[in-house]
């Protein structure tokens, strides 16, 4: 555990060129380095053009009603006030 305290850096470029690095404490192995997995590329245009195409989809499905600003109307003339 000293040395790799000591070769941090070393060993994490080691890790980077695709090498497992196993650590040990008294000759027992305690931990690992190891390469990360690269994450795909994401394709931002594709993302937004897949959420317009839902929202699109879903918009289609929804009727309109009377929204909740309206809702009472009927309640009260045109002059706002109680029929």
């Amino acid at each position: 555990m000293a040395e790799a305290k000591a070769r941090f850096a070393e060993l994490v470029r080691l890790a980077e060129d695709g090498d497992e690095i196993v650590l040990t404490r008294h000759g027992h192995p305690t931990a690992k380095i190891v390469p990360m997995k690269s994450m795909p590329k994401r394709d931002w245009d594709e993302i937004e053009r897949r959420v317009k195409e839902i929202q699109r989809q879903v918009a289609e499905k929804i009727t309109p009603g009377p929204d909740a600003a309206h809702s009472q109307d009927f309640l009260y003339d045109e002059f706002g006030l109680p029929k």
